[in-house]
């Protein structure tokens, strides 16, 4: 199979995924817990699977693994071609993408495409190259891709002037330049905080003009705060003994979250762990529960796959945060899962 044939391929598999999105039921979408539900990853493996066995002879060496073991970069590797997958629940075309590093890589990969659903408004399916639809890059933890699949947006690699594929073999140090340079063509004014660092849009990159943490409305501050919470357990950790060092940790993931991805400058990170707000003020973070859970379903995938190291499916969400949460609350009179989201946890054991 060539390029151009496995392209019309492509145009095949999005069209049935358009018109699945359309008349399964959207909750199919969202979920990984049977063979019957099946997250949208896993709809694009099995519809790329089954076009490619129909293309007898010419599929062969282009196979799909439908169980795949770990975690790569694309998600669905067919031969020399392969499929990155997003999915959102939003009516837009955009989302963050893989780390710049790309360091898990599938190096047989000659030639990456993007798989896109949209579930809001009218559900819908595209792809485009990848190297065609990254416009941006902005950063939490460290650079990652920003992908825009409207069309109405010039390739990253086309404003830094290197071709993607030269691009990705370099080493970071030595593709910083070149991210650094694009982002004081489009921030003349100021820096983005970490392109300074040598050693390692929705636009969430952020430059200097921030908003101040007491600046916001208090339900602006318990959103955000409710966001960080989920997103770092670790803020719940007593901060005694051996927990010391992992709640500086979790204090400054906390900060780069806040700042990186809501321009929100906290002068003092423990700001949000004070006056009952999280950390060991267990009614703050009882209160937070409902903004948490709701903040699970709308929070990028991508978010949670950078901050937890791991893919996890929206409905386990809460589930693996209060796994974690238990382990870091030691002093607590109660676990977190004893407190916290009941409802959640009582349909879950229902559902066996």
């Amino acid at each position: 199979m060539n390029q151009q044939q496995f392209e019309q391929l492509l145009d095949r598999v999005a069209e049935q995924l358009t018109n699945d999105m359309n008349t399964e039921p959207r909750a199919e979408w969202l979920s990984v817990q049977s063979t019957k539900a099946l997250s949208y990853e896993q709809h694009v493996r099995e519809r790329l699977h089954y076009a490619v066995i129909a293309m007898g002879d010419e599929g062969v060496g282009h196979e799909v693994d439908l169980n795949p073991s770990g975690q790569t970069f694309p998600d669905v590797p067919c031969g020399p071609f392969g499929v990155e997958v997003k999915f959102t629940n939003d009516d837009k075309w955009v989302s963050i993408a893989n780390s710049v590093r790309e360091t898990k890589r599938d190096e047989s990969v000659k030639v990456v495409y993007l798989m896109f659903g949209k579930m809001g408004g009218k559900p819908d399916t595209r792809w485009m190259k990848y190297e065609d639809c990254v416009v941006h890059v902005r950063t939490s933890h460290e650079p990652r891709f920003q992908v825009d699949l409207s069309g109405e947006k010039e390739s990253l690699f086309s404003v830094m002037g290197i071709p993607y594929d030269e691009f990705r073999k370099l080493d970071i140090m030595d593709k910083m330049p070149y991210i650094r340079k694009y982002a004081r063509k489009i921030h003349p004014d100021g820096r983005l905080w970490w392109l300074e660092d040598t050693s390692s849009g929705e636009e969430h990159s952020t430059d200097i003009d921030l908003i101040p943490y007491p600046a916001l409305d208090k339900a602006t501050q318990n959103r955000y705060r409710a966001e960080a919470t989920l997103l770092c357990p670790t803020l719940v950790a007593d901060g005694k003994g051996g927990n010391g060092r992992i709640k500086t940790t979790a204090f400054k993931d906390a900060a780069m979250y806040f700042m990186t991805y809501r321009g929100v400058l906290l002068y003092n990170a423990r700001d949000i762990n004070s006056a009952g707000s999280v950390g060991n003020k267990i009614e703050g973070v009882v209160g937070l529960q409902r903004l948490m859970e709701k903040a699970a379903s709308y929070l990028d995938s991508a978010l949670f796959e950078e901050y937890w190291g791991e893919k996890v499916a929206p409905e386990d969400r809460l589930a693996w945060w209060l796994e974690k949460a238990d382990a870091y609350t030691t002093s607590w009179d109660h676990k977190p899962s004893e407190l916290m989201f009941l409802a959640y946890q009582k349909e879950r054991n229902n559902r066996g």
